[in-house]
């Protein structure tokens, strides 16, 4: 394998690390090129694709709130390879280092002033509903760059606890159309758990729902309030179906899995199943006792 080859795999392992721990799968692959600034040089487009398609957030410079690294953040008319991206709370832009993952060269950016309005009323309805239900969630969002009119929220939040051998990512986007009254939407949810295994869950959901007439010819707060609502109201859903898959899982999939019939071709009562390990060591302390007397 030359070192082209060697580079792709690397960039391969990266596009699929687990939440958080990108830079534990880097330090494991450095082995196979040796060469760090080879290294960098090469992975660099893979780190591009993750750090935007994952929803990567970043400190924002001169203020004290993260904003999310995506294709809508990019500075309309940059070229990508500037890596400028914009908050559009604090109206900054900056240049994004997708190795170190840091913000530089904050500059004051300007959107169009007839959407600022209705965005700035999504973005403050959609950060009291992150900190309702979120633990540690980000949210920006953007209004349109071109048509249609759609304005895009997207969330993400993120829980590591390497401690525990798990780590966990939610990601939602969401495209607002006032003048069709529609949004569309989608999640993922990516979850790795790793103590003593290797187990993954990648989910992908997508919503599409009609906005009422009377919360679309509202005022853009009440109108905000209403969309932002119902995205809330679809999130639990899912987040209910979720549980509820799992419970299922435990309750019949992975009993299913289970060995008919133990090697003895005795079945098992599973509720006494404490029951029969206690009277097999009892029987064993019995027999040495008995050898010992």
């Amino acid at each position: 394998m030359d070192q082209a080859e060697r580079i792709q795999a690397v960039s391969n392992f990266l596009l699929q690390s687990p939440p958080g721990e990108i830079n534990d799968v880097l330090n494991d692959v450095r082995n196979i090129i040796a060469d760090d600034d080879a290294l960098q040089e090469g992975i660099l487009p893979a780190l591009k694709e993750y750090n935007v398609t994952q929803f990567t957030t970043v400190d924002v410079p001169d203020t004290d709130h993260q904003s999310i690294i995506s294709e809508a953040a990019r500075v309309p008319g940059s070229d990508p390879d500037d890596n400028r991206f914009w908050d559009p709370r604090s109206k900054t832009s900056f240049v994004f280092d997708h190795l170190t993952l840091e913000a530089s060269d904050p500059q004051p950016y300007e959107p169009e002033a007839q959407h600022e309005e209705f965005r700035d009323a999504l973005q403050k309805a959609a950060l009291t509903y992150i900190s309702s239900h979120f633990l540690d969630g980000t949210v920006s969002v953007f209004p349109p760059a071109e048509p249609p009119e759609e304005f895009t929220v997207q969330v993400v939040a993120n829980k590591y606890n390497p401690t525990n051998y798990w780590s966990g990512r939610w990601r939602s986007q969401y495209t607002v159309d006032l003048t069709k009254r529609q949004v569309k939407g989608s999640i993922h949810v990516n979850v790795h758990y790793y103590e003593q295994g290797n187990v993954q869950l990648a989910a992908d959901h997508n919503i599409s729902f009609t906005i009422p007439q009377a919360a679309a010819s509202s005022p853009p707060a009440a109108a905000a309030s209403k969309i932002i609502a119902l995205i809330a109201e679809e999130e639990s859903k899912y987040q209910v179906s979720l549980n509820e898959n799992y419970q299922d899982m435990s309750e019949r999939t992975f009993k299913g899995l289970r060995r008919a019939l133990p090697l003895t071709r005795q079945k098992i009562d599973w509720d006494k199943v404490t029951g029969y390990k206690l009277g097999a060591e009892l029987s064993s302390s019995k027999g040495t006792f008995g050898a010992t007397s």
